[in-house]
């Protein structure tokens, strides 16, 4: 006599059940609980990878090159809708303008110029100014803008 199960759970020989108590219990594994451990682990150890490395402990060689707490430099250009020129809110002329960006180059070449110009300035005196930024040994300009409000 074969003792085999289908998928109903029957005999083979014929679909009575075995014994008085009906169905034999099953005698496979539930991984569903060993998987949920699973991936609460694996999620665990994402979360906690990226911390554990940074709490390596190193003994640095100190420097003088460059400082983390040196402050970028930056002067501030602005020009207004009437087309006058400030240079850290204070006014100067073009040609002041040009000696004081040419000072300030000379201090420190990664000096950035933070340039404001109002929105009804012409598109030709905004790059005139980039111009002489650049002439004067300052490369690295940025645009302010405003956020639009919601």
């Amino acid at each position: 006599m074969a003792f085999g199960r289908t998928s109903l759970g029957s005999s083979a020989t014929g679909g009575r059940a075995i014994g008085a108590g009906g169905q034999r219990p099953l005698s496979d594994i539930n991984v569903t609980p060993l998987v949920d451990v699973m991936l609460v682990l694996l999620v665990i150890f994402i979360i906690t990878a990226p911390l554990m490395a940074s709490s390596i402990k190193l003994d640095l060689p100190r420097t003088d090159a460059g400082q983390p707490t040196d402050t970028p430099k930056f002067v501030s250009l602005s020009v207004d809708a009437g087309g006058r020129l400030f240079l850290n809110d204070q006014p100067v002329t073009p040609e002041e303008l040009a000696a004081r960006l040419r000072k300030a180059a000379a201090d420190s070449r990664d000096t950035e110029v933070q340039l404001r110009a109002d929105q009804t300035v012409p598109y030709g005196r905004v790059v005139e100014l980039m111009g002489i930024a650049n002439k004067a040994g300052l490369s690295r300009i940025g645009f302010v803008t405003q956020a639009p409000a919601k």
